[in-house]
């Protein structure tokens, strides 16, 4: 998202040459890549309904995502920008996004009641407040216009920039997105059995896969929140139908 020369872009995302951009990267990884998991375990399994267990796991979002503005500003020393797409994507970023979709939706529709408890998930959602169709809706509208932002701006800006200043790009694509898959393990395990939550979390880390080669391609967040906001989308649809039939 900072801005950079060519010469820069090149060496931050291939790893080569330890520019300023890429100061302490095992440092910055270290202190963003566990606050996710460590608010699912703390409100999700320690402290589950309980205001304490909220208030950790809000914490725990909200320094996931000040965190790398503030390691930018103040640690790399760089402007913060709007990632603004310069080498196109958005095609590709529609057409993964319903490709995944269609993937997702074609195995909950021929083969998702076999494996996933309905009325169990009906009461996880209901017990969260998510049992009624206008706030289910308005949980949607969040998720997809605001909280995929996010995760583009954490997982995929600068969880990438940093493991590509560590390791040669491939390796930083799928570490980038093992680190994105971490959280959603536990908090599926809630919800799902063992072997849904395997399913489901090796399509996340797939998803991770997918648009953190498409940062690294296009150098924009925009192109994967496309694609990752084409999925959310089928997702929620289906947790609609499990909900309101």
């Amino acid at each position: 998202m900072e801005n950079k020369s060519k010469k820069e872009n090149l060496e931050c995302k291939t790893g080569h040459g330890q520019t300023p951009q890429a100061t302490f990267p095992r440092l910055a990884l270290l202190l963003l890549v566990p606050a996710p998991s460590l608010g699912v375990i703390f409100g999700m399994f320690v402290f589950p309904n309980s205001i304490f267990g909220r208030l950790l796991f809000v914490f725990s979002k909200i320094w996931l995502f000040a965190f790398p503005a503030l390691w930018l500003r103040f640690v790399e020393k760089k402007k913060f920008s709007l990632s603004p797409v310069k080498k196109g994507g958005f095609a590709t970023g529609i057409t993964s996004g319903i490709l995944i979709s269609a993937f997702i939706g074609g195995l909950y529709f021929s083969i998702g009641d076999m494996f996933i408890d309905t009325e169990f998930f009906k009461t996880r959602l209901t017990s969260v407040g998510l049992g009624s169709p206008i706030i289910y809706l308005g949980g949607m509208i969040y998720w997809v216009l605001i909280n995929s932002v996010l995760e583009e701006y954490v997982w995929r800006w600068f969880c990438v920039e940093q493991c590509a200043a560590i390791w040669r790009k491939p390796v930083a694509i799928a570490v980038s997105a093992l680190f994105f898959t971490f959280h959603h393990i536990l908090a599926m395990s809630v919800y799902f059995s063992p072997l849904v939550v395997f399913l489901c979390s090796s399509g996340v880390f797939i998803g991770g896969i997918i648009w953190s080669a498409m940062y690294i391609r296009y150098h924009s967040i925009w192109p994967g929140y496309i694609s990752h906001a084409i999925v959310d989308l089928m997702i929620f649809g289906i947790g609609a139908v499990i909900l309101f039939g």
